[in-house]
């Protein structure tokens, strides 16, 4: 099993932030995120290593342990982080491999970045990585990270998960490095990814852009003077640590808050939530799009329909992200002040995050729950929903292009781009009868309390470990 074998982690962030405390002294704490959660008690059963870049610019930490795993800092300078991770992971990689719903920008000087900084990373992995340790490299930032350190530590076992969609070959052609990006993705023994269409386009991508031949789920590394070697591509769908949210969803404190919530917001008879980055990929304009066009119509009365639009905030100084902020603020504008009640607004739109206690209590007080994606590798919040509804209510509208939808089959599956057809399904959802309520979540939670994040992780370590092209 994956955990008699030292495990590396290599992300762009270490999973711990830095702070300083009133004394002046800096300490550790660890960062939010499913990935450290699962992570964490396997790593910290062995020599666990995380390597990342500690959260600051130009900081330049030693190695440390904190949290009972050791973390191995790799520097980044303000340049480092405008080139390679807004340039060239954000706005080259990010939007080509989201179906280019903007512009991807090619730049060499980005991608010189983007070889440089993958080098650090490689090299620094080297270094920190025992003899013969599982290496776990973690999305598109790092995509030519695998064969970088194959050369360095051939000893390595290297596992590489793609969290976000790959682009079919008509798309990922466009760029101009396509060949270095396979092949740094060949590097690895097993390559995971969130969907079977994303693995299928990856392979189809090495028979494209590289000498390699693929069949089923392998490819095939040919090499002059030693054997073969072997890369799978396989699907292991990322989950979210759902019994805990189950019971945070399900405490008094958050029931309380659910219900609390709902009287603060006028006791609509219907309230309709979104919760997202505020993203391009996440069809947030067409689901205020349909929901307004339901007002215009008639179909539907504010503010006895009540929109909440949790927007937090995302890559705030790229022009796109700040465009689409405009687009959006202007429209809900135009809607509050067509159909909104004295005080009672027909979108409540919450340009801001929250924590988990609260998103909980919002999922609770939700009776519909819309996940409009235009493009996502997975999409937690849909998983979140239906782990927070313990009391089988509630339902939700999935994208048919979010990772989720090939799981959470119960869900009301819509296309966002046809804005007649989500309106519709919207329609459906407010009306849906208590017992098929009851019976699709119920279908729902047993999908997503069954592959928690801990089992999501423990296949893709136990596949890494028994299996793959080693040398």
């Amino acid at each position: 099993m994956a955990s008699d074998r030292d495990l590396v982690v290599v992300a762009n962030r270490l999973p711990v932030e830095e702070s300083t405390t009133e004394s002046g002294e800096t300490s550790w704490t660890r960062a939010p995120g499913g990935l450290v959660t699962a992570l964490a008690p396997i790593m910290q059963k062995g020599n666990g290593v995380w390597v990342g870049w500690p959260g600051k610019p130009g900081l330049d930490v030693e190695p440390f342990t904190a949290d009972d795993i050791d973390m191995h800092p790799v520097t980044l300078s303000k340049s480092d982080l405008k080139r390679y991770y807004e340039g060239f992971s954000n706005a080259t990689i990010w939007p080509l491999y989201h179906d280019v719903i903007v512009d991807p920008e090619f730049h060499r000087d980005w991608w010189t970045a983007y070889v440089e900084v993958n080098t650090r990373f490689a090299e620094a992995t080297a270094e920190a990585a025992p003899q013969g340790a599982l290496v776990w490299v973690q999305d598109y930032q790092l995509q030519l990270v695998p064969r970088m350190l194959r050369q360095l530590r051939p000893d390595l076992r290297i596992g590489y998960f793609h969290h976000i969609p790959f682009p079919p070959v008509e798309l990922l052609g466009q760029l101009p490095w396509r060949s270095e990006v396979v092949n740094g993705l060949l590097g690895a023994d097993l390559v995971g990814f969130q969907r079977n269409g994303d693995a299928a386009n990856f392979l189809r991508a090495v028979r494209r852009f590289t000498e390699f031949s693929t069949r089923g789920s392998v490819a095939t590394i040919k090499r002059r003077s030693r054997p073969d070697r072997y890369v799978r591509a396989e699907t292991f769908p990322i989950a979210i640590d759902s019994h805990s949210f189950d019971a945070l969803a399900s405490s008094p404190a958050v029931s309380t808050r659910a219900l609390e919530l709902r009287k603060e917001l006028g006791s609509p008879d219907v309230l309709l939530l979104g919760v997202d980055r505020l993203d391009y990929t996440k069809g947030i304009r067409h689901r205020i799009k349909a929901y307004g066009e339901l007002l215009a119509d008639g179909r539907l009365r504010a503010p006895s329909t009540t929109f909440v639009q949790v927007a937090s905030p995302s890559r705030e100084h790229v022009e796109e992200y700040a465009a689409l902020r405009r687009q959006v603020e202007v429209t809900v504008g135009r809607i509050n002040g067509d159909y909104s009640a004295l005080g009672r607004p027909a979108i409540h739109y919450l340009h801001h995050s929250y924590p988990a206690e609260e998103m909980a209590a919002m999922y609770r007080a939700a009776d519909v729950m819309l996940v409009t994606a235009l493009r996502d590798g997975m999409n937690l919040v849909a998983k979140e929903y239906v782990a927070a509804r313990g009391d089988l209510d509630g339902v939700l509208v999935l994208s048919e292009f979010a990772g989720a939808a090939d799981e959470l089959t119960q869900a009301l599956l819509v296309n966002p781009h046809d804005i007649e057809g989500l309106k519709r399904t919207i329609l459906t959802a407010i009306d849906m009868p208590h017992a098929e309520r009851r019976r699709r979540m119920r279908a729902l939670r047993r999908k997503v309390m069954d592959n928690d994040v801990d089992r999501w992780a423990e296949r893709f370590l136990a596949a890494l470990a028994d299996g793959g092209g080693h040398e």
